[in-house]
């Protein structure tokens, strides 16, 4: 499980730094504030490589533009695969874990696009933010069967509801155990 803190330090990542992913590809860092999206292409990398799945699904608070897209109680999925991605979306509604799919349209993948490195880490434009964060984790998936779910609205909650008590929801859990149980059905 990949995990990062976003703390300054005197080795910290800055702006127009270029890292190399597991992967290999070079990513520019156009926003610090995008760090957790650089551990998550080298963990679904690293598992590829080591496990070779047939199917990755990511769920990650990814985006600050997919709470904009959807509010605070529905997570935004993000895959190629539309069988796939309506599974994910009728387990969401089947365990109260709301889903959207959302479009991943080829074109704005040149709005990762860089001179010095094979991708920034960030779009060149400010609008579909979501989009485009999802299109920068495709890149390192290869031909796996891929989904991400951006949970960044439903993963917390200010006031307690039916659904759960305030703090974190474990927002996912029930989502990908029904997923799975109907995978396997």
């Amino acid at each position: 499980m990949p995990l990062v803190e976003n703390m300054p330090s005197g080795t910290a990542i800055r702006p127009g730094d270029i890292v190399r992913t597991y992967a290999g590809k070079t990513v520019e860092i156009g926003n610090t504030d995008a760090e957790g999206r650089l551990i998550l292409i080298d963990a679904m990398a690293w598992a590829i490589d080591q496990f070779k799945p047939d199917t990755v699904i990511d769920l990650a608070t990814l985006t600050g533009a997919c709470m904009i897209a959807l509010g605070e109680k529905i997570a935004g999925v993000f895959s190629t695969d539309a069988d796939l991605a309506r599974a994910i979306v009728a387990s969401g509604e089947a365990t109260f874990e709301r889903c959207w799919h959302l479009p991943l349209p080829e074109d704005y993948k040149d709005l990762l696009k860089n001179e010095f490195a094979d991708l920034n880490n960030m779009s060149s434009s400010r609008y579909g933010g979501a989009i485009t964060a999802a299109l920068f984790l495709s890149a390192f998936v290869g031909e796996t069967r891929w989904a991400h779910i951006d949970i960044a609205g439903p993963a917390w909650i200010k006031k307690a509801a039916d659904y759960c008590g305030a703090g974190g929801t474990g927002f996912g859990v029930r989502l990908l155990c029904d997923w799975i149980e109907k995978m396997q059905a």
